[in-house]
């Protein structure tokens, strides 16, 4: 994984006077928050620490496993067509995959929109008009804490309201819910990302959207 070149000739006089962060810089969020840290031999360190009370799962993520994680995912995107500027719509419950979707669009340099999960049809197709995403990351449902709710219905309604329809959904099958799946059009997370090739950070300005 290559480092991203840090930030050359900003002063703090021009950052403050624009209101603008490191006009002219060029970085990468993904490369900040989890590759740097493998690069200087902390990737057996603990990165992330998901603990559902609702489920009873604790599961411990190092810098190392993340980072191999969201470059999978970030390749996935990649091979649907996803590329620097494009939007890609998360629409997922408190996962630790919900993380991984933000850090590989920020790893190729597109524009992530997270939808509350759970939204009701209506609500979400006009966030998917807003945004116009080229790819939506999705899960089969969401677990709370006296019900499922399954998320694949609510959101193939507001795929059929929506005006701007997105090229593909990438869908995390949970056990408890599994989803019905659109042949050629929804992909399985955990096998789309088991064939994928990992991809490097793509530089971006400083400036750019997140």
């Amino acid at each position: 994984m290559s480092p991203i070149q840090p930030v050359q000739s900003v002063t703090p006089q021009s950052v403050c006077t624009r209101g603008r962060w490191f006009p002219g810089g060029r970085l990468n969020t993904c490369w900040n928050a989890l590759d740097r840290h493998v690069a200087a031999g902390r990737g057996d360190r603990t990165a992330l620490i998901w603990d559902s009370p609702v489920t009873g799962q604790i599961e411990r993520f190092t810098y190392r496993r993340l980072r191999d994680a969201v470059a999978r995912l970030a390749g996935a995107l990649a091979a649907l067509g996803v590329v620097k500027g494009d939007r890609v719509l998360i629409y997922m419950p408190m996962v630790p995959e919900a993380a991984m979707a933000m850090l590989a669009c920020a790893r190729i340099g597109a524009v992530h929109s997270v939808v509350f999960g759970g939204f009701a049809a209506h609500e979400l197709a006009t966030r998917i008009d807003d945004a116009k995403p080229r790819v939506i990351l999705s899960a089969s449902c969401g677990i709370e804490v006296n019900r499922i709710v399954p998320y694949k219905p609510l959101l193939d309604a507001a795929i059929a309201e929506a005006r701007a329809k997105p090229g593909h959904c990438i869908i995390l099958q949970r056990p408890v819910c599994r989803a019905d799946m659109t042949a050629g059009y929804d992909h399985d997370w955990h096998e789309l990302t088991a064939a994928a090739r990992p991809v490097d950070c793509v530089p971006v300005l400083a400036t750019d959207p997140l």
